[in-house]
């Protein structure tokens, strides 16, 4: 009994320690949001992305079951005038931290297929080059928290 009380109470620890985070082999995610506009409007996607490894980790899309769509940008401002570019894929150096946040990089989530709500999690699983897939819990807040 007293080893079993022991290996829970190991378990609730680890899992508080990671609350918020998720973890690839190399990969940690961290702040993981996903910005909710009203009505059909597209979503963004925020968080940041580390590289713990030795070798460099190529970040090249991700889906959602919630989205139809899930496409990574990148927002610019050039002389006063705001656009977006589509980026097909992100190389994260070893010890390299890519922050997705507004006005920079984010993933634009298109075409909701279930409804959301503030305060609710959305499952992103993030895709890498010649790696294992990261599913990522997002929270789902307001633009005006961001």
């Amino acid at each position: 009994m007293r080893r079993i009380s022991h290996s829970w109470l190991w378990a609730m620890m680890a899992t508080m320690l990671l609350a918020g985070v998720a973890q690839a082999a190399d990969l940690e995610v961290t702040e993981a949001k996903v910005s909710l506009l009203p009505g059909a409007s597209p979503s963004a996607g925020y968080f940041n992305l580390h590289n713990t490894g030795d070798e460099p980790v190529t970040l090249v899309g991700a889906e959602s079951p919630a989205f139809d769509q899930v496409h990574m940008h990148l927002s610019m401002d050039k002389d006063g005038v705001a656009s977006m570019q589509m980026v097909h894929e992100l190389e994260l150096a070893p010890g390299e931290t890519i922050k997705f946040a507004p006005k920079g990089y984010h993933l634009m989530l298109m075409n909701r297929n279930q409804p959301l709500a503030i305060g609710d999690e959305v499952e992103i699983v993030l895709q890498f080059a010649g790696e294992e897939p990261l599913p990522v819990n997002f929270d789902v807040v307001s633009p005006v928290s961001m």
